[in-house]
């Protein structure tokens, strides 16, 4: 919740491979950044944290297009309780009933 995604990037470069990384605070901003990388570094695709729900991957896949693979990191049953759990406590969800 407390991402700048201008500040909280990195990239790792191996010369043959480039890796960016952007912590983004919602989906909007993903949108944004997904489609900024698409026209500015050509990339081929797109690794999303589990916390992007189905309709937000589509949303993304939609916006960069059919030539950018989109993928979210999803684990197994276990992992993915580890991980709700973690986004969970971050406050990553709202509260309910205050959407």
């Amino acid at each position: 919740p407390d991402a700048d995604k201008e500040r909280h990037r990195s990239v790792i470069d191996t010369g043959m491979y480039q890796l960016f990384t952007v912590v983004v605070k919602n989906q909007e901003q993903a949108v944004e950044v997904g489609a900024d990388f698409v026209k500015k570094k050509h990339i081929d695709s797109i690794l999303l944290c589990p916390g992007f729900r189905h309709c937000d991957v589509a949303e993304i896949a939609k916006t960069v297009g059919s030539d950018v693979a989109v993928a979210v990191a999803r684990g197994d049953g276990p992992s993915s309780k580890v991980s709700q759990e973690a986004r969970k406590r971050e406050g990553y969800f709202p509260k309910r009933g205050k959407e």
